[in-house]
């Protein structure tokens, strides 16, 4: 019998925000997998339909992944409920775009301390329960912007281009406690968005995109699970992009 390498049945995913777009893809994808999906969201409103949405063993936890201490009680209260973490999945992410000259430092510091700093907050939480048991699979979600920047996004690309040094970094610190850290960098994904923008916006941002067409969150989602999967085993410190070609 061939083993299932997507079978996560058992396991604990935690889904940094999670309640929308792709982190909802991305959690609805494990719960199908068999995970216990942990929803980890700032609106605990939202993460709990997301949750209810999923069934099984899911459940939702309010958090502000900037603040440290409401990310300490969160992630404890997942290990306490679920015995463990063996997924995190930091994908909790915002924009304030403008151009630098117009940028206002508020604006700055909201899209670092969400994007960059919660990734470092939630990787260190998660990282004793991983150690303890020696194993583990941390996937980052950053962005094509983070290898391309962007005009007007200064401070978003600036905490994407920061989540893969952290990336790179964090996976040569836990491989020999076989934990392996990863990130995908996902191109325009439809969301709420992308398809708020205008006819000639979506058409002038696809024709610099090779395959056409913007991508689907299912499609992230499919790439998380294999960096989180036994598939994946030998392979840390990647970035993979899912940007239908758009940063080739």
């Amino acid at each position: 019998m061939v083993q299932d390498l997507f079978d996560f049945s058992g396991k604990c995913v935690i889904v940094t925000g999670g309640s929308r777009g792709i982190g909802e893809s991305t959690a609805k994808a494990f719960a199908e997998r068999g995970a216990r999906v942990a929803v980890l969201a700032r609106n605990v409103d939202r993460a709990q339909a997301t949750a209810d949405s999923l069934g099984g063993e899911a459940k939702a936890y309010g958090v502000d992944v900037s603040d440290e201490a409401s990310v300490t009680d969160a992630i404890g209260s997942v290990v306490t409920d679920f015995g463990g973490v063996d997924v995190l999945i930091n994908n909790a992410g915002i924009t304030k775009d403008n151009l630098l000259m117009r940028q206002s430092v508020d604006d700055w510091n909201q899209v670092i301390d969400i994007n960059l700093r919660g990734t470092f907050l939630c990787s260190r939480a998660v990282l004793r329960p991983m150690i303890k048991k020696r194993a583990g699979r941390i996937v980052n979600i950053t962005s094509v912007i983070g290898l391309t920047g962007n005009t007007g996004q200064g401070n978003y690309a600036a905490s994407k281009a920061g989540i893969i040094g952290f990336t790179k970094s964090l996976a040569k610190e836990v491989a020999s406690r076989a934990i392996t850290v990863n990130a995908i960098a996902p191109g325009l994904i439809d969301t709420d968005m992308t398809r708020s923008l205008g006819e000639d916006a979506q058409k002038k941002i696809l024709e610099g995109i090779p395959l056409g067409r913007f991508g689907d969150g299912a499609e992230v989602a499919s790439a998380t699970m294999f960096l989180a999967s036994d598939a994946a085993s030998y392979v840390t410190g990647e970035v993979l992009r899912v940007d239908g070609g758009m940063a080739m």
